[in-house]
């Protein structure tokens, strides 16, 4: 099997990777977040309008480039190396397969306008209680004259502060953590009812507390048949789980080529730290997590379509989110302690690589989806 990326892949990846360089250096990265709303909101609409790679991964019919997800692995390869804070995940990634999958009035309006930059969706399906089920859900949504009304509270919805849409669910039925009585809805982010809380997250986004008090949105809000979107949530969230983890990858790569550097500049008894077979070890350690990462996203995003999907994309996840700590604690250990200083992009790499280690799933959490897809699997035989 051929794992090189193709030429239009590699040439997207070429011009991201340029363009980020230039515009998500260090220096001007931190220059960022300390913006009004902590990013630079030129950046989205110049990799819309400038670049075009919004719609790399959206089909033809919508004005993209007739991509998948390899292409949007490609792209989040290159956002991890930069630290970019970017809203691609939840906009195009999972707000555009959302509305791929369910279709209509919304898809045919909102597909072209996200491939042009001028929507960004924040993706509200975590709560406080629910953890990593995506059943267990408080907020709910109930049918009334005019439309729908929500009520409940959505935590850490990365993107919330500047998005003009929200992808919420809800139950409109059901029992707290049944699998039935699970619908999605796009709501307008200006709707009435919907009070935010906003906050930096520690690795450099913007994040809010989204509490529906009353919030009455129209019929067309609801995505897809009622009570029936929890396996469309859980592909959504496959989609997004491998795309962090190609995230991670750019950043465990930057990480080490970071750490390398520093190895060969830093001097202890008169000579270069990475002189020593101890540092050597630990640099080809490093380097070696980095690969069987990047092996294991290649595998799992080639598999998002196979029926065993969640076991692939546990798998990923699990090595992943074990790797990216391996190799953040090893380089801060080899850089000393600047290299937790906010002065140095070591840090800020190992605060990123830190939150996606849990991000979508811990260790812990995969490893027993891993474990009960094999099982289901055995069954079957």
């Amino acid at each position: 099997m051929d794992f090189n990326y193709s030429e239009t892949q590699t040439m997207l990846r070429d011009t991201l990777r340029r363009y980020l360089a230039d515009t998500y250096d260090f220096d001007k990265r931190q220059a960022m977040l300390r913006m009004e709303g902590g990013r630079d909101p030129g950046v989205w609409k110049a990799l819309a309008t400038d670049l075009g790679i919004l719609g790399a991964a959206l089909p033809e019919s919508a004005g993209g480039f007739g991509g998948g997800p390899i292409d949007s692995m490609v792209l989040m390869e290159e956002f991890g190396r930069a630290l970019s804070v970017e809203p691609y995940i939840p906009t195009v990634v999972i707000g555009g397969n959302a509305l791929l999958a369910t279709g209509g009035d919304h898809a045919d309006l909102l597909l072209p306008a996200i491939i042009s930059g001028e929507v960004v969706i924040g993706f509200a399906a975590a709560e406080a209680q629910g953890r990593y089920n995506l059943a267990d859900l408080k907020t709910t949504a109930k049918a009334d004259g005019s439309g729908w009304t929500l009520n409940g509270h959505k935590a850490v919805v990365i993107a919330a502060p500047y998005a003009t849409h929200y992808l919420v669910t809800a139950r409109t039925g059901g029992s707290q953590r049944e699998a039935s009585g699970v619908s999605l809805f796009l709501v307008e982010a200006n709707a009435k009812g919907i009070v935010r809380r906003d906050y930096p997250t520690v690795d450099g986004f913007m994040a809010s507390e989204l509490f529906f008090e009353n919030a009455n949105v129209g019929p067309h809000a609801l995505l897809g048949a009622e009570g029936q979107a929890l396996p469309l949530v859980e592909t959504l969230v496959d989609h997004a789980t491998v795309a962090v983890c190609a995230e991670a990858t750019g950043a465990m790569r930057k990480l080490h080529e970071l750490t390398l550097d520093y190895a060969r500049q830093r001097k202890q008894f008169g000579k270069a730290i990475g002189d020593f077979q101890v540092i050597q070890h630990r640099l080809v350690d490093m380097f070696m997590e980095v690969e069987q990462a990047t092996s294991m996203t290649l595998m799992a995003t080639l598999r998002l379509d196979d029926p065993l999907r969640a076991k692939w994309v546990s798998q990923a996840k699990a090595k992943v989110s074990k790797g990216a700590r391996l190799l953040g604690q090893w380089a801060v250990q080899t850089h000393g302690g600047i290299g937790i200083t906010t002065e140095l992009p070591a840090g800020h790499y190992f605060k990123r690589l830190s939150i996606i280690e849990g991000q979508y799933g811990d260790v812990d959490y995969h490893l027993g989806r891993v474990e009960a897809a094999i099982d289901a699997e055995m069954r079957q035989r």
